[in-house]
C-alpha cells in the first residue's frame, strides 16, 4: 500500500512538474519526437514507471529505453551507438564516458546495495554470505564486467570468503532468473532486484559492515540526437517525482 501511495504521488508531482517543463523546455516550445535511454538493469522496474509517466505528461514523446550490462551499454556508446541518455549502474562506467568526450557533468542520483536472493524454499538453508563459500552451494553472481559484479567482489573480500561461483551472469536480472528458475541456491543481486521480484525469491540481508553499495549517474549524452527531450527526461528523473518512484523501488540516497 505504501508504495502505491508513493507511485501515485509522483503521478501527480509528475503531471504538475512536466507541465511546467513544457513552458521551460526549449523556450517554452512543447516537447516532440522521441529519444533512446541506456540504463543499468537494475532500473528496470523504476524507469518503466517513470517512462509511463513522463509520456502521459508529454503527450506524442516516444521513449525508448534499453536495459542492460552498464559496462556493455558504455561501451556501445563510446562505439557511436545513437543514444540520448545513459544512467549507469558505476559511477566508475560513467567516467568512461565522459572521459571519451560522449558527456559532461553526469549527476548521482541514488545508491544501491547487494541483498542475497535465494528461492523461496531456501533448498540449501542459506543464512549469511559465509554460507556462499560452503562446498555444494551453488551461487550465481554478476560477470565481473557489470557494476553488480563489482560490488560482489567487495562484499566477499568484506566477509573473507572465497566463493566460487556456478555462473557468471551477464548482468543482475540474469542472476535473479538463475535463482528463480532454481538454477542455483543462491545469487547476490541488489536489494532493489529482490524486492522486484516479490514471492519469486527470499531475500537474505547482508550486514551494513560486510555489505558493499554501488552510485548510479545519469547525464544527457553530448551528441543526443533529441537533447531538448534528453535534458528534460534527466531533469524529471532528478525530480521529486521521479525520486519518489526510485525510493518506492527501494534505491536509497546516493
Amino acid at each position: 500500500m505504501k508504495r502505491l501511495v508513493a507511485v501515485v504521488a509522483a503521478a501527480t508531482l509528475a503531471i504538475a512538474g512536466c507541465s511546467s517543463s513544457k513552458s521551460n523546455s526549449n523556450s517554452g516550445s512543447k516537447l516532440s519526437g522521441s529519444i533512446t535511454v541506456y540504463a543499468a538493469s537494475s532500473l528496470t522496474e523504476a524507469f518503466n514507471t517513470i517512462k509511463s509517466q513522463f509520456a502521459a505528461a508529454h503527450p506524442g514523446v516516444t521513449i525508448k529505453i534499453t536495459y542492460g550490462n552498464s559496462a556493455d551499454l558504455a561501451t556501445q556508446i563510446t562505439q557511436g551507438a545513437s543514444v540520448d541518455v545513459f544512467a549507469s549502474a558505476s559511477a566508475k562506467v560513467m567516467q568512461q564516458i565522459v572521459d571519451a568526450n560522449d558527456a559532461s557533468s553526469p549527476t548521482n542520483f541514488v545508491s544501491n546495495v547487494l541483498e542475497i536472493a535465494v528461492p523461496p524454499n531456501n533448498p540449501a538453508n542459506i543464512t549469511s554470505v559465509a554460507d556462499l563459500a560452503k562446498s555444494g552451494v551453488k551461487v550465481a553472481v554478476c560477470d565481473p564486467s557489470a557494476p553488480c559484479g563489482t560490488v560482489a567482489a567487495k562484499v566477499f573480500a568484506n566477509a573473507k570468503i572465497t566463493v566460487k561461483p556456478t555462473a557468471n551472469e551477464a548482468d543482475v536480472k540474469s542472476t535473479l532468473a538463475a535463482v528463480e528458475s532454481g538454477e542455483v541456491d543462491a545469487g547476490l543481486v541488489y536489494v532493489t532486484d529482490v524486492r522486484a521480484a516479490a514471492s519469486k525469491v527470499k531475500g537474505i540481508e547482508i550486514p551494513t559492515n560486510v555489505n558493499a553499495s554501488t552510485t548510479y549517474p545519469i547525464v544527457a549524452l553530448t551528441k543526443a540526437p533529441n537533447s531538448n527531450l534528453a535534458q528534460a527526461f534527466v531533469a524529471y528523473v532528478l525530480s521529486a517525482a521521479g525520486k519518489a518512484v526510485l525510493t518506492a523501488d527501494g534505491f536509497a540516497n546516493p
